[in-house]
């Protein structure tokens, strides 16, 4: 099956919010809604999963979160980069499209804005959710990071760390050294060219929009998600869940057990050979368990 694109902007809070469609040509399947990770990721990397519309004929929709990518940018307004702004967007987004009912998924801090959005805006119209290398509560993955990195980091490394963390001094060469192995321990990349292009294409980061939110690194959420805790709200919930995390991800699998715990009837899958990115790594059997989850959910 081939699949036609269709590109766009809405209009919000007198910025706007670029959109991808993928138009699956199965009419009777949900549509997939995707959350990009950051905050200000960018929905790039996402867009391997194209062939879900190609191979099932599901349409998928991605969009830049303001703040990041081909959206708006408002880095003079960084109050906008809350959580109630990108759920109001995501809301919006919806109504815009027309998208009555859909399939969600979330991945990293897309996972976050996912959880926000089930528990404290009453959706309607979700026939499920896909939580994707994500977590639910900022002070246990602050505590989970800690543990990778003493775990799993060379003492000079962990050292620079802790140093960097006292003082505040992110430029830090010593640091910046360390944290780089962090990310390619436990997040993703090195990409090259023989990786899919969405991989390496230039892109806008949102920079402002990450620091603002979250913090200077994966594991000092200093931002304005520092008190986001929402385990015990997910108790609540009362829809289809699968979680999946990479065996080596900074969404650890202690983490993911607590989510699981927490949600009736959830699913969990964890991709043996993966890190942060397991819809890279392991893309054949992420779209496999995916595509079945949400085969059954319709």
């Amino acid at each position: 099956m081939t699949s036609e694109i269709k590109e766009g902007f809405m209009p919000f809070k007198g910025y706007k919010t670029y959109y991808r469609i993928v138009e699956g040509k199965d009419g009777g399947k949900v549509p997939l809604l995707l959350l990009h990770g950051g905050p200000g990721s960018t929905h790039n990397t996402l867009e391997v999963l194209d062939d879900i519309a190609a191979k099932t004929g599901r349409t998928l929709v991605y969009y830049d979160q303001i703040g990041c990518g081909l959206s708006s940018i408002p880095d003079d307004h960084p109050e906008l980069y809350s959580k109630e702004t990108w759920c109001q967007e995501l809301e919006e987004l919806r109504h815009y499209l027309n998208l009555t009912e859909i399939h969600l998924l979330g991945h990293s801090w897309g996972g976050m804005l996912a959880i926000t959005y089930l528990s404290d805006c009453n959706p309607k119209g979700l026939k499920s959710v896909v939580l994707s290398s994500t977590l639910p509560s900022v002070s246990l993955w602050a505590r989970e990071a800690h543990r990778l990195i003493k775990d799993t980091l060379p003492l000079e490394d962990q050292e620079a760390i802790a140093k960097a963390e006292q003082s505040q001094d992110w430029a830090d060469p010593a640091y910046q050294k360390a944290n780089e192995l962090f990310v390619r321990k436990h997040i993703g990349g090195p990409w090259g060219p023989n990786d899919p292009a969405c991989l390496t294409r230039p892109k806008t980061l949102g920079k402002k929009a990450y620091e603002v939110a979250w913090g200077p690194n994966e594991y000092n959420p200093l931002g304005n998600l520092s008190d986001w805790e929402y385990l015990e709200k997910m108790r609540k919930w009362n829809l289809p869940v699968l979680m999946t995390d990479g065996a080596n991800d900074e969404s650890t699998p202690y983490i993911n057990q607590q989510m699981f715990n927490a949600v009736k009837g959830a699913e969990w899958h964890i991709f043996e050979f993966s890190r942060h990115m397991s819809y890279v790594e392991e893309h054949e059997e992420y779209v496999k368990v995916v595509t079945e989850f949400l085969a059954k959910n319709d």
